[in-house]
């Protein structure tokens, strides 16, 4: 069969016509159809073109037949659309209709914070750098007319307006990954950078010690986490706020959204104060059980506990195991403390090695005062015992050794002393940690792993610090440093998921979601014109191992037959 144009007069038809050969083997035509005027078909004919293309398998380039073909940029979407399906899955596309009934904003909101939140992960950048990414993305489910910068600031007061309702769907796409019968939730708190020298009302951005070291104008970030590594609640704090008392309210507040039955606490070591323990022992969960909880003693107290640990010292001084594990009671508590032998031969070592060399740069300084009272020059500038004195005693105490070696201030002369007590109190604590918990059906070694878990958050801290680039943070109006840390708390989320997934379905060399979403950012929408026809629009093909991708992480293939806001 083919297609024939046959005139009329003045006027053209379309008409399906087939060849075949009559009872003799003549050669003949027949019509089989006609298809109407040629002047009246208008789109139909493009549409059957390429209804036919697409039986026959042609590809779009061939059907568009000769022509200059005119290429677009070609945008990355497999990240995008891995993201924006997880999105979907988890039930944050329901924002769409709540937010649009309770503002009155004509801007889609939802897809404008989905935005963000992606940006996060795929490219971390400003706000004006997102507008520079969303010109290089396919962005799918989405008709987003071209945004500009005060739309994503709006979007960001809307966030912190509506904090309330967002809060419950955020809770609701996170609580069927969440065990209600026994939750191990781990708490800690970090500091982010904040840059700017101008002042706001109820300032946030304040002066205080980084976790990276010195003092910093900063904020700080509390998280609180599943055994899982699921985040579930977040909360900014000024910058110079003390971590004793933030653990209270923000367990208050994840109690409050996920209906837990039994809740163990585990924090670091800033944590640890009679004040603070006091204050856990009286939370009672909604259950009418008891907040469980362990703690980790911080390394300045392992004094107060050198007389309660000494029959345990010994035991571990004679035992055969790399690690050992003992248990003693304390105000009511259960002190764990496990002893690791490796651990201890570097630490003392270690500090053996920094107090021979402090003792060796003193000695030098020594020298050299002794011959310059003999009257001896030497080169450089001359020294005195008070400046010596100043020098030392900073070094030892950037060493942490102030108890160790101790720098007699007041003598007007340079004199230090080493405190034999001291240093073997030091070294009968090296290797050990100490846990204090009120637990009472956990083994003395299961509350030592509990608490090794408690790495896992550091790293939810390390992706928000370095994939998803929360800080510095270069934003002035505390609600706006609000709404950049809530968007970057929900592209955690979205990363947490996409790792409990790959580890669930793992695919061969691909263990985080930083390296899933660099292999998916190569699925890629093309564009062609063919000289002013219709443009022939694409996918580009998937090969094996991205398709291995988006099965571990339970997402179908991208298709042409969704919205892009490129396409």
């Amino acid at each position: 069969m083919f297609i024939k144009v046959t005139k009329s007069g003045p006027r053209r038809y379309v008409q399906l016509v087939e060849a075949y050969r009559d009872d003799t083997g003549r050669p003949k035509q027949r019509t089989v159809a006609t298809l109407g005027r040629l002047d009246q078909l208008g789109d139909s004919i493009k549409s059957m073109h390429e209804g036919l293309s697409r039986i026959l398998g042609v590809d779009g380039a061939s059907a568009a037949g000769s022509g200059t073909p005119q290429f677009e940029s070609s945008r990355a979407l497999g990240d995008v659309w891995v993201l924006t399906q997880i999105w979907k899955q988890l039930g944050l596309d329901r924002l769409r209709q709540v937010l649009k009934q309770r503002t009155r904003h004509r801007i889609d909101l939802e897809a404008l914070l989905r935005v963000m939140v992606i940006n996060r992960l795929c490219d971390a950048d400003s706000k004006l750098g997102t507008l520079r990414w969303l010109k290089t993305v396919s962005l799918p489910d989405t008709s987003l007319e071209p945004v500009n910068h005060q739309q994503l600031l709006r979007t960001m007061d809307a966030l912190l307006e509506h904090q309330d309702v967002i809060d419950k769907i955020l809770a609701d796409a996170v609580r069927p990954l969440v065990s209600e019968d026994l939750s191990v939730v781990f708490y800690d708190m970090t500091t982010i950078r904040a840059e700017g020298l101008s002042e706001a009302d109820e300032e946030i951005r304040q002066f205080g010690k980084s976790k990276e070291g010195g003092l910093a104008r900063q904020f700080m970030l509390g998280l609180v986490q599943t055994a899982e590594g699921i985040p579930l609640y977040h909360e900014v704090f000024p910058g110079n706020t003390a971590e004793v008392g933030t653990l209270k309210s923000s367990l208050l507040k994840v109690l409050e959204r996920f209906p837990i039955k039994r809740v163990i606490a585990v924090a670091d070591r800033g944590l640890l104060s009679l004040d603070n323990l006091e204050t856990l022992q009286k939370i009672v969960l909604p259950s009418g059980a008891p907040l469980e909880f362990i703690l980790a003693v911080p390394g300045r107290r392992y004094n107060e506990f050198a007389d309660l640990l000494a029959p345990f010292n010994q035991r571990a001084q004679t035992a055969d195991k790399s690690e050992i594990v003992g248990e003693e009671q304390w105000n009511n508590l259960r002190l764990v403390v496990a002893h690791d032998r490796h651990r201890a031969a570097e630490q003392t070592a270690q500090r053996d090695a920094t107090i021979a060399q402090l003792e060796a740069q003193a000695a030098q300084w020594v020298g050299k005062l002794d011959s310059q009272d003999e009257g001896q020059r030497s080169r450089g500038r001359g020294l005195s015992d008070g400046g010596v004195r100043a020098r030392f005693y900073h070094e030892v105490c950037e060493q942490r050794l102030r108890r160790i070696i101790r720098v007699d201030l007041k003598s007007e002369l340079f004199t230090y002393d080493i405190d034999e007590k001291a240093l073997a109190l030091a070294r009968a604590m090296d290797g050990k940690l100490l846990l204090v918990t009120n637990t009472q059906d956990l083994k003395a070694s299961e509350v030592i792993a509990r608490y090794k878990s408690l790495a896992d958050i550091e790293r939810g801290f390390k992706m928000l610090k370095s994939d998803i680039e929360i800080g510095p943070v270069y934003h002035r109006l505390p609600d706006r440093i609000r709404a950049h840390a809530y968007i970057c708390f929900i592209a955690l989320v979205l990363a947490r998921v996409m790792r409990e997934r790959l580890y669930q379905n793992p695919v061969p060399d691909i263990c985080s979601p930083e390296r899933a979403l660099s292999i998916l950012r190569r699925i890629q929408t093309h564009k062609v014109t063919f000289d002013g026809q219709a443009p022939v629009t694409g996918i580009s093909a998937i090969d094996a191992e991205q398709a291995a991708v988006l099965a571990s992480l339970k997402v179908k293939k991208p298709t042409t037959d969704v919205e892009y806001v490129n396409l």
